[in-house]
């Protein structure tokens, strides 16, 4: 039975998509039977994030509104076998979603997949909400900015509050990741240190991705990071939070500057 991970965010433009492809894609390089789901209904990009955007035919709303089957609208990843992805539609709106509709979608892939990875919209409307509804496991992702911190506290409270599990009197594990991480900024005070962010959130820090432009050019070649560049300062970043993410225990790397380049020198533990 697959676990359920929602990667959301309160603020819009934090790198959650690209994000989702990075660990659904570090998760199937390391073997495990991955699909990644666009909830961006009417604004996907995790199809263009991945590569797949000429490859689709059927999307999320035809399967739950019984138009296809799910084996009709999955796209398996050309790279690595073991990744599919299950794309948003472009022209309908989020009402096309329907709560039963979503619950049996994610029924069927919680029996073909070992991680259904939901990649929600930014906020806390109703494509969000559906997104999360069904997670054992969300990685709220954040800038280390003020807004961007202030809004995810925001999803904290939804994920505590209206998921299937917080119904049932259960707890949903939440994570931290991190992204867009610039030391010489947080270093002059023009963003949040890391350890601000933690106390004001009080969620595990699963990872810390630094700003880069390995990120961009590899959402540019429509290839996650983790396939692109393995190596790169971000890409080992994400292996690292996927490790993490199964339970691993694990120092979290704080990037640092150095002489130009990102080095990795200080640790932290994960709370």
């Amino acid at each position: 039975m697959a676990k359920v991970l929602v990667v959301t965010s309160g603020k819009g433009g934090v790198g959650k998509t690209t994000s989702t492809a990075a660990l659904g894609a570090a998760l199937a390089q390391t073997g495990k039977n991955v699909v990644v789901v666009d909830f961006d209904v009417g604004l996907r990009n995790l199809d263009l994030v991945m590569g797949a955007e000429r490859r689709v035919v059927f999307d999320l709303i035809n399967v739950v509104q019984g138009d296809a089957k799910l084996a009709q609208a999955l796209i398996r990843d050309k790279r690595v076998e073991t990744l599919s992805i299950l794309p948003a539609s472009q022209t309908r709106d989020k009402d096309a979603l329907t709560p039963e509709g979503v619950a049996r979608v994610i029924g069927e892939l919680r029996e073909k997949f070992d991680w259904v990875i939901c990649d929600s919209p930014a906020g806390i409307e109703r494509g969000a909400q559906l997104a999360m509804h069904h997670a054992d496991q969300a990685i709220v992702v954040t800038n280390p900015e003020v807004s961007s911190v202030r809004d995810s506290d925001r999803i904290i409270g939804m994920l505590d509050s209206t998921t299937e599990r917080a119904k049932k009197g259960e707890k949903i594990d939440k994570h931290l990741l991190l992204t867009r991480y610039d030391p010489a900024r947080a270093a002059r005070g023009e963003m949040l240190r890391t350890d601000d962010v933690l106390e004001i959130l009080s969620i595990p820090l699963l990872g810390i991705v630094p700003e880069s432009e390995e990120v961009l050019r590899a959402s540019n070649l429509g290839t996650p990071v983790t396939l692109s560049n393995p190596t790169s300062a971000p890409a080992r970043a994400y292996f690292e939070a996927i490790r993490r993410l199964e339970g691993e225990k694990l120092d979290v790397s704080v990037p640092t500057e150095r002489k130009g380049l990102f080095d990795w020198l200080f640790k932290r533990s994960v709370a």
